[in-house]
């Protein structure tokens, strides 16, 4: 069957009857669980069921939303999440900015397509109309930038030469498709095969929704290329309004960009690699510093008369590095060592060292109080933690430890 929304894809609302309406459940296309509601088979929708590369349409049903569209045979399924009753007259309304977005891209994958094919030879394998930006598999193993700058600039010149786009309907059996490009029908595809010519350069089969001109497309831009499956390029490529919206992203970061460097956007690549650079420095400065600390820390524990055989320390600043600088400091064969780095509230890092028994013993009990995982060997036991507000409990199971070591202490 040729839905209303393939014979006229410009048909915003339009009146129909319920044929059917049973229970059902929808799965949510980004996991979680399943939605209830129901699946309604109308006589005939404007609303676009997933095919082909493109998407399916939303819209409402009466005041109903559509949540989904699907096709089931000859059917159009729509998911809804109230009963609607079979046999009512309703009136479907159109998402039609999400509508025209998949007309854009959809024509716009044709074009680039068939003048790829035209300009190249390279033949498009198949092609993902995305929420952001459309991808065309083309079976190549490379495209050179200069050959993507040919092929942007020879599909906005068709563009500006609007060029009409048509649709029409063949039997199943005319011989007339196999003289069109495509890749194949549906192995449950009932009904007439619907082709979409585009005036002297292209004819596809095809069951989606296109524009009637390719002025309709107002512009394309090709984004670039990226390495696909074995011996495939991926072109990436936006069309119509989508151009226009990147253009004002764009230049709303510009803005803000010019604003935070107080430069011109010209200069902006150079202004941020100089702050790379002092990042950097300073890092490394930082870096020093902790080391410098690290071993301060540790001078000044072995400097007492008698140190204590639990050393503890927690730091906000520091590093896996900065704690094991401690540790080779002090010296694990006679001191139990606690050291945290983190902000108290959030996870951390937190390293136990000394002498090895202790080490395999508390390790894996300091990890489970600290809520983290860790690892150890050679009387190092180091990890993350996600419970640092807990230090207070290791700090006590350690002194409880060195207690039953040395009762007379």
């Amino acid at each position: 069957m040729v839905f209303r929304c393939q014979r006229d894809s410009w048909a915003r609302q339009f009146t129909t009857r319920v044929v059917s309406c049973r229970a059902a459940e929808l799965r949510p296309e980004g996991g979680g669980e399943p939605v209830r509601g129901f699946q309604v088979v109308l006589e005939d929708t404007i609303l676009f069921p997933e095919g082909g590369g493109q998407p399916d349409d939303r819209g409402l049903i009466g005041d109903v939303p559509v949540l989904r569209v699907t096709r089931r045979g000859s059917e159009a399924v729509h998911f809804v999440p109230a009963a609607l009753e079979p046999g009512a007259e309703v009136l479907l309304s159109l998402d039609w900015e999400r509508r025209f977005d998949h007309m854009q891209q959809h024509s716009g994958q044709h074009l680039i397509s068939a003048i790829a094919e035209q300009m190249f030879g390279f033949k498009t394998t198949s092609w993902e109309l995305g929420c952001q930006r459309s991808v065309i598999e083309l079976d190549t193993p490379s495209v050179t930038a200069e050959q993507v700058e040919a092929l942007e600039r020879s599909l906005n010149e068709k563009i500006r030469d609007r060029v009409p786009v048509t649709v029409r309907e063949l039997a199943a059996d005319d011989p007339e498709i196999e003289t069109v490009r495509s890749r194949g029908l549906p192995d449950d595809h009932v009904g007439p095969v619907r082709v979409v010519d585009i005036e002297g350069i292209d004819s596809n089969l095809c069951c989606g929704t296109h524009v009637s001109n390719l002025s309709d497309l107002q512009v394309i831009k090709l984004l670039g290329v990226e390495k696909g499956k074995k011996n495939k390029t991926n072109l990436v490529f936006l069309a119509g309004n989508r151009v226009l919206k990147s253009i004002e992203q764009s230049h709303s970061t510009e803005k803000a960009l010019t604003s935070l460097l107080k430069n011109g956007p010209g200069e902006h690549v150079e202004a941020v690699k100089r702050l790379q650079s002092s990042v950097k420095l300073l890092q490394k400065n930082n870096l020093n510093l902790l080391r410098d600390i690290a071993v301060l820390i540790a001078r000044d524990f072995k400097s007492k008369p008698a140190p204590k055989q639990l050393f503890v320390l927690h730091r906000k600043e520091g590093d896996s590095e900065f704690m094991n600088i401690i540790a080779n400091e002090i010296g694990t064969e006679e001191t139990l060592l606690f050291l945290t780095v983190g902000d108290e509230k959030e996870a951390g890092l937190f390293l136990l060292a000394g002498p090895v028994e202790a080490v395999e013993n508390l390790g894996p009990r300091v990890a489970e109080l600290l809520g983290g995982k860790g690892a150890g060997k050679r009387g190092r036991f180091q990890g993350k933690a996600a419970k640092m507000s807990r230090r207070g409990e290791v700090q006590a199971l350690l002194q409880e430890f060195i207690s039953h070591q040395n009762p007379g202490a």
